[in-house]
């Protein structure tokens, strides 16, 4: 672990995994639940978590030379998304994952997801989850929109497009679900550390 100093009241801490950057944001979470640090944001991503505001950076610095926090405990509750699986990539993901078209939505949705950081738009989320050997290369060729609620693959990541975009994920099904609703508390449906399960579904919404 390398705590990194950014300006005069952030630190960028890097760690060696994804799961060791979840383990970390969920246990600076608890410190400031507690009131053992003062910091404005905490912001996780593939493997760094960013600080900003720290009353003592420095001091929080020295404390994390120590050994890495533990795996955070498995939260309560599943978010669940039900998803068409009809994305105009399934056969290509297929192909990589050496199934038929057909097993996609099966393999997909026998994962247990938890999201490991959020960016790129509001409401997207990281999710991890896929079994190992299951990571897909991103498109060749970047689509020039992406329809909201479209659920992608990308590297081993899954995600679902809050809103109409370019990107370059293959697009394997959709989804009604809202994942970003400014009039909602919180307005983000998937934070850090959520689990999340897709639910497939024939066109029109029925299981």
């Amino acid at each position: 672990m390398r705590a990194l100093p950014v300006g005069d009241d952030a630190l960028l801490v890097e760690v060696a995994s994804g799961a060791q950057a979840l383990a970390l944001h969920a246990e600076l979470v608890r410190r400031r639940e507690e009131g053992r640090i003062t910091v404005r944001e905490i912001v996780p991503a593939a493997r760094t978590v960013l600080l900003d505001g720290l009353a003592e950076p420095a001091r929080l610095a020295a404390e994390l030379t120590g050994e890495l926090p533990p795996p955070p405990p498995t939260p309560r509750g599943v978010v669940e998304i039900p998803v068409c699986y009809d994305g105009p990539d399934l056969a290509e993901v297929a192909a990589y994952w050496g199934v038929a078209e057909e097993d996609v939505p099966r393999v997909h949705a026998a994962a247990e997801f938890r999201v490991a950081f959020c960016g790129f738009a509001p409401g997207f989320g990281y999710l991890t989850g896929l079994p190992a050997g299951y990571a897909v290369p991103r498109r060749a060729t970047p689509r020039t929109a992406v329809p909201p609620g479209s659920v992608a693959l990308a590297g081993p990541y899954t995600g679902v497009y809050p809103r109409a975009s370019p990107g370059g994920w293959q697009l394997i099904g959709t989804t009604d679900t809202v994942l970003w609703d400014h009039a909602r508390v919180p307005a983000a449906l998937l934070s850090p550390g959520t689990r999340v399960r897709f639910v497939p579904v024939r066109a029109g919404g029925a299981a």
